[in-house]
């Protein structure tokens, strides 16, 4: 039998640190309710827009990025969303909605059945085409 998951605070997944593939689908896996499945639409969408797109699990996140050019996405379960970061998003355009302390990095919250995905791959797209966070 497979281990449980232990889900942090607001259901966030807690996974070890990983890089590659399977940690950010154990950590889809692990997301509860309409969140695992937005993770899979996430996760595919990032993958048609970069196919190269380089994965990891970094802080209970998955995180994904461009060998050489540094991290530009990172995802986070939260009780009633997923948070999901563009670390170059002040750069994007429209910029994301979601701005904090960090001068460069943006977000969206994406509640049940509110994806748009147009304008998710269209961000993935930008981001992915500028320099990202080479934080580890």
């Amino acid at each position: 039998m497979a281990e449980q998951v232990r889900l942090l605070s607001g259901g966030n997944p807690q996974i070890a640190k990983g890089d590659g593939d399977a940690p950010v689908q154990a950590y889809i896996a692990a997301m509860p309710g309409w969140k695992s499945a937005l993770g899979r639409r996430l996760d595919r969408l990032i993958v048609e827009a970069v196919p190269e797109v380089r994965k990891a699990v970094r802080w209970n996140s998955p995180w994904y990025g461009v060998e050489g050019q540094g991290w530009f996405l990172s995802t986070h379960v939260f009780t009633k969303y997923v948070k999901v970061t563009f670390l170059n998003g002040a750069e994007l355009s429209p910029e994301p909605p979601g701005s904090g302390k960090d001068p460069d990095s943006r977000w969206v919250n994406i509640h049940e059945d509110e994806l748009d995905e147009a304008q998710l791959r269209e961000w993935i797209r930008q981001s992915a085409a500028l320099p990202g966070w080479d934080g580890f």
